[in-house]
């Protein structure tokens, strides 16, 4: 028998949910820059489409969002980068915990199986007794 885990975390809006979803595709990777005033800044490289021409520029995603997913523990950041005016880390989506845990053991123990061992006589040892 399997038994529903729920989920600890609150529930987003969807706007998180649309924000987290960019961060959890990894198509582009998510990234936080901090500058050394202290401004934060969550965003990713938009490449250029063949179909539109449009592209090749860095994409701001809402700082306030990516803030809340933070402090949710629904992302995480890596390990940073560093130069004289920024500091950049990764953006990651946390994975959530599996929908099912594993099944439920018995309170109690049950004995262990053992198997059959079927008893061959050949037919010589039956005539000969």
């Amino acid at each position: 028998m399997l038994r529903v885990v729920r989920d600890p975390r609150p529930p987003i809006s969807p706007r998180d949910t649309d924000v987290l979803r960019l961060i959890a595709t990894q198509r582009a990777p998510v990234m936080l820059t901090v500058y050394a005033d202290g401004r934060r800044r969550y965003g990713y490289w938009r490449a250029v489409t063949d179909a539109a021409g449009r592209g090749g520029c860095q994409v701001a995603l809402p700082t306030e969002e990516c803030e809340e997913l933070l402090a949710a523990g629904r992302i995480a950041l890596g390990e940073p980068v560093t130069d004289r005016s920024r500091t950049v880390y990764p953006v990651r989506a946390v994975e959530r915990p599996r929908r099912y845990a594993a099944p439920v053991t018995p309170s109690v123990p049950v004995a262990p199986r053992i198997p059959a061992v079927a008893s061959v006589t050949s037919r010589r040892t039956a005539l000969t007794a």
